[in-house]
């Protein structure tokens, strides 16, 4: 369960240091920090929700319901306390992130069950 959590979170990080990048923002410690813990709090709170909603049958591997959850998660729960925290929610910014996340968060787990499917 741990290593697909750290995935998660791992990628979480690289999309905002890509944004980051993009933007030629500063402060690249503390400036990815800033940017990136609603979205890191959104996919904690994706990966606990997900966890409790299908504790006997969770896997974190599955696109769905665990994929899903952690995405909705991250991207819902990230927009909201940028808002709350004076940073930008954009629409564009918005879908940017949405469809970023999307192909991260799900795209390794649909890799993941293509290669698991090869081997069996």
């Amino acid at each position: 369960m741990y290593i697909p959590a750290v995935i998660d979170l791992v990628l979480v990080l690289i999309f905002c240091a890509i944004g980051r990048r993009s933007h030629d923002e500063t402060g690249a410690l503390a400036g990815l920090a800033t940017t990136a813990w609603p979205f890191l709090i959104g996919a904690v709170v994706g990966w606990a929700a997900s966890w409790a909603l299908y504790r006997d049958k969770f896997d974190a591997f599955l696109l769905l319901p665990t994929g899903i959850i952690v995405w909705v998660s991250t991207v819902a729960i990230g927009m909201v306390l940028r808002a709350i925290s004076g940073q930008g929610t954009a629409f564009s910014f918005v879908v940017v992130a949405t469809t970023v996340l999307a192909l991260f968060l799900l795209g390794w787990r649909a890799l993941a069950r293509v290669v698991s499917a090869r081997k069996n």
